[in-house]
């Protein structure tokens, strides 16, 4: 039944080399899927409604790079239908992933946060804390509290819209590191939308090749050394290769989205 089922891959790197793609690809691969790439950010790109799943990317810049563009235009109007028809009971179902960049315009697009610059780049390997909804939430359950995921990004969500949430049925389910000598609000870092739609701020597809990739780059390198220690450094390279690092959270999150979207359209289908 899985192959009669389509995801679309949302490529919102607006052209820059990334990993992320291939990392996507590889695991919608190994989920059984069929699959297309829309390069939205850089070519205007559009997927149909057509689709089952859909997989929006990470990407470089500011979430609101979009604003005033066509493309950004057709990523909300592509929402609003997927939306829309998820709110209808008699409908097929469309499930939707947003990664990072897609995140905080998912955030942005719900109006679930605030969405701003940090203060300084996160890059790297970070443990991540499960909220009160995260230690129930079934695509962490395989996850320990703090887990580990790849986490590169110059902007964050805070100050969450509770009434928002609250009205949509969204759940805050993941928050960044604890920092107890840093007096700034930690950032959101997953939320469950609905049924169908969820997203992290951390890259779940991120794969030790991927990582090793990033860090091997001498300015990566020094990003990491210079702010976190040599010892920091070769702690996150440990991380990703260590079975309960992002291997398990790269093995559990995205993966287990797919299996309960294929598990609840193929019920769809019967």
């Amino acid at each position: 039944m899985e192959n009669n089922i389509k995801a679309a891959i949302i490529d919102l790197y607006d052209g820059e080399t990334n990993q992320g793609i291939r990392c996507i690809k590889d695991i919608l691969s190994e989920s059984g899927l069929k699959f297309d790439i829309f390069e939205m950010r850089g070519k205007n790109e559009t997927p149909t409604t057509d689709y089952d799943i859909y997989i929006s990317s990470g990407g470089p810049g500011s979430p609101w790079d979009g604003e005033g563009k066509k493309w950004e235009d057709d990523y909300f109007k592509l929402m609003d239908a997927l939306w829309a028809n998820n709110q209808n009971p008699t409908n097929k179902k469309k499930y939707v992933f947003f990664i990072c960049h897609s995140f905080q315009i998912m955030v942005r697009y719900f109006g679930l946060g605030e969405v701003v610059m940090r203060n300084s780049k996160s890059f790297g390997i970070y443990p991540i804390h499960k909220t009160k909804s995260g230690e129930v939430e079934k695509l962490f359950k395989e996850l320990s509290d703090p887990f580990y995921a790849a986490d590169f990004r110059e902007w964050q969500v805070i100050q969450p819209n509770l009434k928002r949430l609250d009205q949509l049925g969204s759940k805050i389910i993941a928050l960044e590191k604890i920092r107890p000598h840093v007096d700034l609000e930690r950032a959101v870092m997953a939320i469950r939308v609905s049924n169908e739609f969820f997203g992290t701020q951390f890259h779940p597809e991120a794969d030790p090749e991927s990582m090793h990739y990033h860090f091997m780059k001498p300015d990566r390198r020094e990003h990491v050394v210079s702010k976190y220690g040599e010892e920091r450094y070769n702690e996150m390279l440990n991380l990703c290769e260590s079975e309960d690092g992002i291997k398990l959270t790269r093995k559990s999150v995205l993966p287990g989205f797919l299996k309960e979207a294929i598990k609840q359209l193929n019920n769809e289908n019967t």
